[in-house]
């Protein structure tokens, strides 16, 4: 029998998030973003799930060539971004052959498209940087890569984009924003600017008809802004549910230690269960003694050093746990819920972190 330790992902939650990213994107065209193995889930798992059909994803997102590569290979047809561009002057023959679309985010991107000889125009995407510097265009060499790309006979229809930095903070978009339209300058061009923060706080931002929206976060079933707006309070549904089992049960009395360097000690006589799940399976290590958790259904906590392979778990008011009860990490168990946000908080990191960490080793099974 195989180790009890399973990531159950429903495909019906994910098309229900896309179906809230299609509502709040009006006109807009959505690209799925499904970087890092579709956050963790499975690139190839999403994109089946999210293409084929009219309610589907209009696109896909990312920046791995070899997965844009296994997708066209799996006969995913929808137009692909690929968010970083080509890394090397000889990857843009395979951009033109599997029919890619890149960002280009530097003038040095802009001059190797330009010398390519490509067959035929490709749909560009010119990345303007609004602020959070990291990639693209500033606003002195936008009309430069302009320039260059309106004298290439293979550029095909160009898109603007950016990226918000504080999408999920107080300071908002409105200053990136200002920028971005006066960078645009006018420029009857589509844009693409608002990622699921965006999206969901700030409509100002999407609907045009023609543009596009990248929701990432949001299909996952997490919220791009926990500390505001809970993913259940959005409507999203999770995607993910990460459980196991308890593996063993032992009772404690006041004194005893739990774990690596004992920083649990029991205050008094106590049930602890051992659960089939560790930081070799990708929940995170640093997650501290109050972590939530739901053994049998029932919301409780974590205790001590979370190890490779083991975590403790507090049985207190939970009387009927034992060897073999479901103890979800987080995700769904029937009726109840823990949001993936919320053991992100405790740990503090993120749900996108927890998503794309679960390890090779944990069994995926889908749910359609």
């Amino acid at each position: 029998m195989s180790r009890p330790i399973r990531a159950r992902i429903d495909l019906s939650a994910l098309r229900h998030n896309l179906s809230i990213a299609r509502r709040h994107a009006r006109a807009s065209h959505v690209w799925a973003v499904i970087k890092a193995n579709g956050y963790g889930h499975g690139a190839l798992r999403v994109a089946r799930a999210l293409s084929g059909s009219a309610d589907g994803a209009d696109g896909f997102a990312l920046v791995e060539l070899e997965t844009a590569i296994a997708l066209r290979e799996d006969g995913i047809y929808e137009p692909i971004l690929m968010m970083e561009g080509f890394y090397a002057p000889e990857e843009l023959a395979l951009f033109s052959w599997h029919n890619l679309q890149p960002v280009l985010h530097c003038l040095d991107q802009v001059e190797i498209f330009c010398a390519a000889g490509l067959p035929a125009p490709m749909p560009l995407h010119l990345k303007l940087n609004t602020g959070m510097n990291r990639l693209g265009l500033n606003p002195d060499e936008l009309d430069i890569a302009f320039s260059r790309l309106e004298s290439c006979a293979h550029t095909g229809p160009i898109t603007l984009m950016t990226h918000f930095a504080d999408a999920d903070e107080p300071r908002g978009v409105d200053e990136q924003l200002a920028r971005f339209q006066s960078m645009a300058g006018g420029r009857s061009l589509p844009v693409s600017v608002a990622n699921s923060a965006a999206l969901l706080r700030f409509p100002e931002t999407v609907g045009r008809e023609g543009d596009w929206v990248r929701p990432g976060i949001m299909l996952y079933g997490g919220s791009p802004f926990p500390a505001m707006q809970t993913a259940s309070d959005i409507g999203l549904a999770p995607v993910m549910t990460f459980e196991s089992e308890l593996i063993s049960v032992r009772d404690l009395a006041a004194g005893d230690r739990v774990g690596y360097a004992g920083n649990f000690v029991a205050e008094g006589a106590m049930r602890v269960g051992v659960v089939a799940c560790g930081y070799g399976d990708g929940y995170p290590r640093h997650a501290p003694t109050g972590t939530p958790v739901l053994v049998d259904g029932m919301r409780t906590r974590t205790l001590g050093r979370v190890s490779m392979d083991k975590i403790c778990v507090d049985l207190a008011g939970i009387p009927q746990a034992d060897v073999g009860t479901t103890v979800t990490l987080w995700g769904r168990h029937g009726s109840m819920r823990l949001e993936a946000d919320d053991v992100a908080t405790a740990a503090g990191t993120v749900s996108y972190e927890l998503f794309c960490a679960v390890a090779q080793r944990v069994r995926f099974e889908e749910v359609a």
